[in-house]
C-alpha cells in the first residue's frame, strides 16, 4: 500500500536549502519514491491554512518512506534541511 511523505517547509536559508534540493532527488528515487508535489502554488480554501512551500513524496509503502528518511543517504542531506529551514513533515498511508 502506498505511503506519502508530507512537509510543509519555511526556508530561513535559501543557499543551504538549494544543496539540499541538489542532493535530495536521488535518495528519493533510490528508495522507489516520487515527487507528486515540490513546492508549487498552493490555494487555501477552509481552515486558513496556507503553507508557503508544500512538499509530497509517494512511496510504495510506509516502511520504504521510513528505510529512505532513515537511510544514510538522506541522513545528512536532512540535517541540511533542518538547518535551511522549518519544516512539518508527517507520514501518511495510502489506502489499500
Amino acid at each position: 500500500m502506498a505511503a506519502y511523505v508530507i512537509a510543509e517547509v519555511e526556508v530561513t536559508d535559501p543557499a543551504a536549502y538549494e544543496e539540499y534540493r541538489k542532493r535530495v532527488p536521488a535518495t528519493i528515487e533510490q528508495y522507489g519514491g516520487r515527487y507528486l508535489v515540490r513546492g508549487g502554488a498552493t490555494e487555501s480554501k477552509e481552515g486558513g491554512w496556507a503553507p508557503g512551500r508544500l512538499v509530497i513524496l509517494e512511496f510504495p509503502s510506509m516502511e520504504q518512506a521510513r528505510r529512505w528518511y532513515d537511510s544514510p543517504e538522506y541522513t545528512p542531506a536532512r540535517a541540511i534541511r533542518q538547518r535551511a529551514s522549518k519544516s512539518k513533515l508527517i507520514f501518511a498511508e495510502g489506502l489499500g
